[in-house]
């Protein structure tokens, strides 16, 4: 499904170069949830936002091959890359408010992005939101950062998306909806060869939804493992 071979992710600053990043290996399987562990800085934000060329190009450099369904997406049109965005690979973004459009409500992302009234609000249901028409009149300042965060987790995963990007999931979650997503997840990757990639740096989250974890330690990636805590 997906495939990384990343020898460098480095920023580029005038004429210096500095490596963020080094020797990341992994592949995501289907039917599977991955956790990436990570302190705050360790650069795990960036790794994600790289595989599917997120990253600013004239600020950060990618150094070797990243496939997808074995298209190798560095090497892949801009164009292309959204389409695959949109319908193959979705993301959540940890500071989900600001991930919105402050001058368009909500009902704005409802029609760009579900095409699936029933499926959208069966999902707003089930994380505890407000039905499409009540939510659909707010903007997204006037959302909560939890109620943004469950939002933006919707509109991602009312996609059906091969494979679901998760950047802190649980940031501004209490407990109720982290057991929610953790069910939610579990029964996503047990359909139609879906998975999911979570970057966090929290170890209970990550011991109940997670398959295989790695962490980034000293600018690299572990190897991927069945779970254990990671000390």
């Amino acid at each position: 499904m997906l495939k990384a071979e990343i020898r460098e992710i480095s920023i580029i600053n005038n004429d210096n170069q500095k490596t963020l990043l080094r020797d990341i290996y992994f592949t995501v399987d289907y039917n599977s949830i991955y956790t990436i562990l990570g302190e705050n800085g360790s650069g795990k934000s960036t790794l994600i936002k790289s595989l599917t060329m997120l990253t600013d190009k004239k600020v950060f450099r990618i150094d070797g091959n990243i496939f997808w369904n074995n298209q190798n997406l560095i090497h892949t049109s801009d164009e292309a890359l959204t389409l695959i965005r949109k319908n193959q690979i979705r993301y959540v973004f940890q500071d989900c408010v600001n991930s919105f459009d402050p001058l368009k409500r909500m009902n704005y992302y409802f029609g760009k992005m579900a095409e699936d009234e029933k499926h959208l609000n069966e999902l707003l249901e089930y994380f505890n939101l407000p039905d499409k028409n009540e939510l659909g009149k707010l903007y997204p300042y006037e959302l909560s950062g939890g109620m943004a965060q469950r939002v933006a987790i919707v509109l991602a995963a009312v996609a059906k998306p091969k494979l679901l990007i998760l950047d802190e999931p649980t940031s501004a979650a209490d407990t109720a909806i982290i057991n929610l997503l953790i069910f939610f997840l579990r029964d996503y990757v047990s359909k139609e060869n879906n998975s999911v990639l979570i970057v966090t740096q929290d170890l209970l989250f990550a011991k109940k939804v997670s398959d295989k974890t790695a962490e980034i330690k000293n600018s690299t990636l572990t190897e991927f493992q069945a779970f254990r805590m990671l000390e």
